[in-house]
């Protein structure tokens, strides 16, 4: 179970983590405990799987690369198994099973539509199942903050107050 400082914590890491040389010093100030309990609490909170990655999200696009919601349909009985595959590659940012006809969806970052093409041709020939692939025409959503104090007024409502 989360206490308070664990709620703080992760909301500060999210949405106001300090660019300076010596960040997790900053934090303990800011929550009134020691660098060293900050990091403790990270790393329990690593090990326990609430916090899954601990770094830098880029806008891919900025950078030139193209980004593209896919889908591919295979047996029941295997979906664990290529979704596995598929989860391991390079290029996949997020992969899903789902309860419909196309039961695997993932996201793919690559350089160009072309290297998107090629990637799933590779995935088609390695499973033997030819996924299909949807090209953003616009994004809304540009970030998620997970409140977790409980009488925050954003906790359960305005999620894109801050689009910076």
């Amino acid at each position: 179970m989360l206490d308070p400082i664990d709620q703080n914590l992760l909301e500060k890491i999210q949405d106001h983590f300090p660019l300076v040389s010596e960040p997790f010093k900053v934090l303990a100030e800011e929550l009134g405990i020691t660098e060293e309990e900050v990091l403790r609490r990270l790393k329990r909170l690593k090990e326990e799987g609430i916090l899954r990655h601990f770094g830098a999200s880029i806008d891919s696009r900025k950078l030139g690369f193209v980004t593209t919601l896919c889908t591919i349909a295979v047996p029941p009985e295997r979906r664990e198994e290529i979704a596995q595959k598929i989860a391991l590659r390079a290029e996949v940012t997020h992969c899903y099973l789902r309860k419909h006809h196309y039961n695997i969806w993932f996201t793919l970052v690559a350089k160009d539509f072309q290297t998107v093409e090629n990637i799933l041709k590779e995935i088609a020939k390695e499973t033997g199942f030819s996924p299909r692939h949807f090209p953003a025409e616009k994004m809304f959503k540009l970030r998620a903050v997970f409140r977790l104090k409980k009488n925050d007024p954003l906790a359960d409502g305005d999620k894109n107050k801050d689009k910076s």
